[in-house]
């Protein structure tokens, strides 16, 4: 279908139709990823050069409007919840990356670039290191195109295992946040499956990612880099900001439930636009060895922060 469609006026308007679309409450998250996917494959994005700047913005724009969904108390809550579990997965998939790398003799920055988007935050770690061990474009790449394509499962299977295991809202929260590399697809995924379960997995998440600080600290030490800057997730304050207002302002309360439908909107636009990016000439860029150490990882992460969720 995709040789068909060569007028670049039809893709434009395939493009935004299927846009506006994802803006409405009648497709969930996983469709507007899966109509993404599906315009990248038959029809093509005409935007795909100018999206990507776009995908992060909008995104964090989404997650600060969902702060206006919590209150001070859930936030502490989940926080301290799952600041254990947190450290713990952290170290064991950065140290498993390592001994991964050396096992399939990856590149030294791929493997961390891999390793660091697993153990944190998918893409958001990997732009967060990439400027202290300075990898070459193709590992970053690689390194995002194998990132999000994992996100991209975990939208889909995550919420059916959670409910096959009758995992509470809270239990699945936790687990999406840990076990789901990029914060886009964690929400999603948690969104789909309840409010609670959505709370619980952004608040989790966004703790989570505040390890990019110490992590990135730690890399510059390992590569011995002293001229590289760190990439502070400045937006995770605005969050922080909505969540009190919201907490403790009645007219920031009465207007948080407005706002928490825009975000939701927002994320659903977000994960169709990070579909639309997953060509099939991206994916077939990925290789064997790569692919291989990513999945490990996750399984591991996933597999591990559900039996400590269940036990």
């Amino acid at each position: 279908m995709k040789d068909f469609i060569q007028n670049e006026m039809i893709r434009k308007t395939v493009f935004i139709i299927l846009a506006v679309l994802c803006l409405s409450p009648l497709i969930s998250s996983p469709i507007a990823l899966a109509l993404g996917l599906g315009l990248a494959v038959f029809v093509g994005n005409p935007f795909e050069k100018n999206l990507h700047r776009y995908i992060h913005l909008l995104l964090q724009i989404s997650i600060v409007g969902l702060g206006f969904g919590l209150k001070l108390d859930e936030a502490l809550q989940a926080g301290k919840t799952g600041l254990m579990l947190t450290v713990v997965s952290i170290i064991t998939v950065m140290g498993l990356g390592y001994i991964l790398g050396k096992v399939f003799k990856l590149e030294r920055p791929l493997s961390y670039l891999l390793s660091a988007g697993t153990a944190i935050c998918g893409g958001s770690a990997i732009a967060a290191v990439s400027p202290i061990i300075k990898p070459d474009t193709k590992q970053i790449s690689l390194a995002l195109a194998i990132v999000f394509t994992l996100n991209s499962v975990a939208l889909f299977i995550y919420p059916a295992i959670g409910h096959m295991l009758n995992l509470s809202q809270e239990q699945f929260g936790l687990w999406c946040a840990v076990g789901i590399h990029d914060t886009s697809s964690v929400v999603g995924a948690a969104g789909k499956y309840g409010n609670d379960a959505l709370k619980v997995a952004t608040t989790v998440k966004l703790a989570r990612a505040l390890w990019i600080i110490p992590v990135s600290l730690i890399t510059m030490f390992i590569f011995k880099s002293k001229d590289s800057r760190i990439k502070i997730p400045w937006f995770i304050g605005y969050f922080i900001l909505a969540i009190l207002l919201n907490t403790y302002f009645p007219l920031a309360e009465k207007l948080s439930s407005s706002l928490t439908v825009l975000a939701k909107s927002g994320l659903n636009l977000t994960l169709f636009f990070i579909g639309s990016t997953l060509s099939l000439q991206t994916l077939k860029t990925i290789g064997i060895k790569p692919l291989f150490t990513a999945v490990l990882l996750w399984v591991t992460i996933s597999v591990g922060s559900l039996l400590y969720i269940i036990r």
